[in-house]
This record gives structure tokens, sequence and C-alpha cells, in this order.
């Protein structure tokens, strides 16, 4: 491109370009909200603002250069026409354009840059899927219609979304409302995208799906105080497959739609306090199958919608009773603690939420994490009641010797409840005795009745005191005595029972 063919506006950038220097085409600079210099009503500026697109691209890919200089792109407040097409290019200076107003969606498909700054920009959308960026790439407090592809980039350094709009608010009451049942694409793609620093995005607003898929960080991703979702689709943070090198940070998060960590490797924290997930009649959390520290939802709201934690494995889990949905997926969840401390009664009502039902290992994760901490009364306050459960579903015959069980000893985990029965039914039975003592069979050759040891003889047939034999009771006393048998070998053979349960888990 010759010289003679630049307007006044594009031979300021042209010969600044070479010299690294800044040209910033706003009326009112010292005033950071200035209506005038706002990149939304870019499309209004005129010709002493206006660069073609073309223009910057002959810079960048074969602009002039100074000796001793360092080139670069530095373009503040212009009106950007046309498509700035860099795709497959190689840039080797820095570019940086803050505030413009892009008419057309950039094209940096496959392209190589040192660093990209779109910083307070307006665009229509970001194409720039395979984009290799030696430094950082911001769009931080753009607004951009469109989507912004940047699947499969390569990113040495960080990502900056940090107060960035995307997409458009969703009325799903439009006429010209997109089909929701039709192929979704998100406003944010950083799917198989390799990033080596930081996923800065605190304060992000996504009007529609951030798909985030696949992707590897090295350091952490901040979503603290973003929104995201409410466009059509049911997914709002598509996350799943993520490897993370420390924290998935998203405090005050605002979802409406699921939430997908399925399969997420995240070694320290998925910081969910103070979130919102919001997704009626579907899942709002789906957390199967992951790999993370600490999942924390402390002082989330209640969520909206099924959560599903299948299959995952984590350090601790922190969440209050009052913030799980009406159903749950915990099957194979695996935890070593939970926080905060709480009684087991609390916990409990969660597991009769279970979507499929009754789930034993959900009991015996509980009570595990109880014995974790040292509180042997809450991990069996937790297995007598997965037997209570686990009763609920047996035919009604096996459930008559459950409820005799429960009611004697608590299966073996309230064993004062038998010595409490043991003592009633020995002074029942030593006062009923000595008031009638029973027949001798044989006069002669019979011991000293003793209404106690006698009760006792019949309580315990494990041991004898030779009382039993000695006498026969009579009417109705033969059937306090037919009772008192029965009703010790219920006692015994519930003890023992509970006895071996109690040394099995030693």
């Amino acid at each position: 491109m010759e010289i003679t063919d630049l307007t006044p506006a594009e031979r300021r950038v042209w010969q600044a370009f070479p010299l690294g220097e800044g040209v910033d085409f706003r009326e009112s600079p010292e005033v950071r909200e200035s209506p005038e210099d706002d990149p939304g009503t870019g499309g209004s500026w005129g010709p002493e603002r206006t660069v073609r697109a073309e223009v910057l691209r002959a810079l960048l890919l074969n602009g002039p250069t100074e000796d001793g200089e360092i080139a670069g792109m530095k373009l503040t407040g212009a009106r950007i026409t046309g498509c700035l097409d860099l795709m497959y290019g190689t840039v080797e200076q820095p570019v940086r354009l803050r505030s413009c107003h892009f008419e057309e969606a950039p094209n940096l498909y496959g392209a190589q840059v040192r660093t990209l700054a779109l910083s307070d920009s307006v665009l229509p959308g970001l194409k720039a899927g395979t984009l290799r960026v030696e430094l950082a790439l911001r769009i931080t407090c753009c607004r951009i219609a469109g989507p912004v592809r940047l699947a499969g980039a390569q990113i040495t350094g960080a990502f900056f979304a940090n107060g960035a709009e995307l997409g458009t608010p969703h009325d799903p009451g439009a006429p010209d409302a997109p089909d929701p049942e039709a192929a979704v694409e998100a406003v944010l793609q950083l799917n198989h995208a390799v990033i080596g620093a930081d996923v800065w995005a605190p304060g992000l607003v996504a009007h529609g799906q951030v798909r985030m898929n696949g992707a590897t960080v090295g350091g952490q991703v901040n979503l603290d105080g973003a929104e995201v979702g409410g466009g059509p689709g049911e997914i709002a943070l598509d996350v799943e497959t993520l490897s993370v090198g420390t924290d998935l940070r998203a405090k005050r998060l605002r979802a409406r739609g699921t939430v997908n960590m399925s399969g997420a490797r995240i070694p320290r924290h998925v910081n969910l306090a103070y979130a919102r997930l919001s997704h009626p009649g579907g899942t709002a959390l789906r957390a199967s199958s992951c790999v993370v520290g600490e999942l924390w939802l402390r002082e989330a709201a209640p969520i909206q919608g099924t959560v599903n934690l299948r299959r995952s494995q984590l350090d601790l889990l922190y969440v209050s009773p009052e913030v799980w949905p009406d159903q749950v997926k915990l099957d194979g969840l695996g935890y070593r603690r939970l926080a905060p401390d709480l009684p087991a009664e609390q916990r409990l009502p969660l597991l009769e939420r279970e979507a499929t039902g009754y789930l034993p290992q959900g009991y015996e994760q509980l009570a595990a994490a109880y014995r974790t901490v040292g509180d042997e009364a809450a991990a069996r306050t937790v297995q007598l009641a997965k037997l209570r459960r686990h009763r609920r579903t047996l035919p009604a015959y096996a459930r008559i010797w459950g409820h005799l069980q429960d009611v004697t000893v608590g299966y073996g985990f309230r064993p004062m409840r038998a010595a409490g029965w043991l003592l009633v039914l020995l002074l029942t039975g030593a006062v009923a005795f000595a008031l009638h003592h029973p027949r001798p069979l044989k006069s002669d050759e019979a011991p000293h009745f003793n209404p106690v040891f006698y009760t006792l003889d019949l309580l315990l047939p494990i041991i004898g005191f030779g009382q039993e034999s000695a006498f026969a009771p009579d009417g109705g006393y033969q059937w306090l005595s037919y009772l008192l048998i029965a009703t010790g070998w219920v006692l015994v053979t519930t003890v023992a029972a509970g006895i071996t349960r109690s040394l099995s888990r030693q």
C-alpha cells in the first residue's frame, strides 16, 4: 500500500508504528467514561477517527521499522472498518487496540502474535481458533456481541476477560428467539485451549455458554462474580475434563443452566462460595468423575436443579444441608472430610434424596468421614440409619426381625438398650417367681429355689445355674417362662451381632 493512499488518521498510525508510539483518537482521554468516546457509539465516529483494517494488516504483517526502535501497534479510540484479517499470519510486534470500535469481527484463525490487547473495545465477534500468543491475550471489559472463538488456542501467558460482556441478552419470548433445540454456539470458546498461566475473568458477563472443556490451564481459573448462561441451551459453564494447575475460583458465580465439571482435575480448590446455581428441572451442577482437592459451596444459595457428584473424589466437601437441592446423585462419591462440622442427624436427610433410591455406599462414606475426625458416636448413628433405610427395602416378613432388633438393641449400635431390657425382664421374672414358686421336678434333689437366678437361667441360654432344669412352672407362669426364654434368645443374638459388627469395623 502506498503512503499516499492513507487518510490523515491512518497516516498518524503509520508514522507511529515503527517507533512503537501510541495514537489516541479520543476526544477526552483524561475523562474515563466520556460519552463521546464510548466505543459502543463508535459507528458514528467520523473519518478523523476511522482506520481501515487493511491498513492495520499491512502494518502488522510488513510494516516499516526504524533502526534502534521497537515497532508496535498502540491504537486507542479508533473506528476500525472492514475485517482485520490476519488468518495464518505471523505478527512480531505487540498489538494493543484499546477502546476501539470494530465494524467486523477480526479473523486471527491460526495466527501467531506476541501479545494482543483489545481491552474496552466493542466487537461483533472474534475468530481466533488455534491462535498462538507468546505473552498474553486481553479482552478485558470488551463488549462482544458474537462468539469469541478461541478453541485450540495456545497462550503462553494469561488470558484476561475480566469485566467483559459477551453475547446479547436472550429473551425467550421474543418473536425471533432462536430454537432452544437447535445447536447452540458458546459465546466464549476455549475448548481444548492450552494456557500457560491463568484464565482471569472476574466479573465476566456471558449471555450464553462459556465452554472450556478439555482445556489445560497452568495456573488458576478465576470466575469470581461472573454471570454465565441464560441463553438457549442447557449448559451455562462447560469445563468438562478441564485440567487446572491450582484452583477454580467462582465465588458469587451466577449460573443459569448446567455447570458441567465432569472429569475435571483440580488439585486445590473449587470455590463456589456465595454462588447461585439455577437450572430448575435439569442438572444445576454436574461434577461427576472429578478429582478435586476441596469443593466449597459455603453460604451458597439453595441450588435449583439436580446435583450430580457421582464417582468423584474429594479431600474436603464444604456444603451446608440447606444448600442441597431436592434430588442428588452421589453414587460412588468419595471424600475424607465434611465441613462445616455438623451432627449426623443434619447430614442424614441428604442421603434420602438420592435419585436412585437406597445406596449403602453413601452411608458408609458418611460414617467413614465421621471416623476420620474421631466422632465414633456420629458414625454409629449413620450406621444405624443405614440399617433402618435398608429395612424399608425388605419384604414384610424380613422387616419384622429388623424392627425387633432395632427396638431391642438398635441393631447392636445401642448396647445399653439390651442391658435395660434384661434388667426389666429380670425384675419382672424375679418378682413373679418370688410370689409363686414353681414346683420342683424332684423334691428330694431340687436345690434351694432362687427367683433371681431362676430368671437368669431362663433369660441367658448360654449360662446355666441349675435352676431352670430343677423347677417347672405351671399355668400363666409357664407362659411367662417361655416369654423370658424367647426374649433372651433375641437379646443374646442381637448383642452378638452387634459385637461382631463392632469388631469388623475395627
